[in-house]
Order: structure tokens, then sequence, then C-alpha cells
């Protein structure tokens, strides 16, 4: 039970983070470009206009994806209620690998719609 348990809030942090973090980027960016926290790609640094978007848009995305991922992690755990501690394991590891790919594949959708928001230089697109 314990090991299960343990699991279980592991495989809940990275869904709570992207809500966290996806409501944070919606609600109060970082306000300034930095190098050290927030959404930070060569597109999305390009002047404050791209840096303001791309978190509204990471965070909009982040919050839905985090929803999906929290019920789909909760599911998980739910189903290996009760077996081995290899199940738990080998499931969670199997979910942790879900979420990361989630959380890397997002970068695609936000850079895509800063390209097509914004020019090489990063001015508005009419």
């Amino acid at each position: 039970m314990g090991f299960w348990l343990f699991v279980t809030v592991m495989d809940l942090l990275v869904p709570a983070i992207m809500l966290y973090f996806g409501r944070r980027f919606q609600k109060k960016p970082p306000e300034k470009i930095n190098q050290i926290y927030g959404y930070r790609t060569a597109r999305s640094m390009k002047n404050q206009e791209t840096w303001r978007f791309a978190h509204e848009t990471c965070g909009r995305l982040w919050v839905r994806l985090g929803a999906v991922l929290l019920l789909l992690s909760l599911a998980a755990a739910v189903m290996t209620f009760g077996r081995g501690v290899e199940t738990a394991g080998i499931v969670s590891a199997v979910v942790v690998v879900v979420q990361m790919v989630v959380v890397i594949g997002s970068i695609v959708p936000v850079e895509r719609a800063l390209k097509r928001n914004f020019d090489d230089q990063g001015r508005k697109r009419n």
C-alpha cells in the first residue's frame, strides 16, 4: 500500500505542476523576458509581445493537458490499487513516460501558434 501511494503521488506531480503553471502563465506570466523562468524558446523571446503570447498560449494548453493527464494518472492508479509492487511500478513508469511526451510535445503547438501569428522578426502578422 505504501509503494502504491508513493507512485500515485509522484504520478500526480506533473499534471499538478502543469495545472499550476498553466494558470500562472495565463494570469500572471513572467513580466520580463529572462533566461531562468517561463516558456523560453528563441521564437518566444523575440520581444515582449511574443513572450506574452507564448505564455498565454502555453498556459491554456497546459491547463487542458494537465487536467486530462490528472484524470488518466488517477485512472491508472485506481487500476493498480491492490496489485503488486512490480505492477504498480511498471504502470507508474508508463504514466511518467506519457506525461513527459505530452509536456515536451506541448512545445509544438505553441511554436506553431507563434509562427502563425508573428513573422521571423517577432512582428505581429495581420
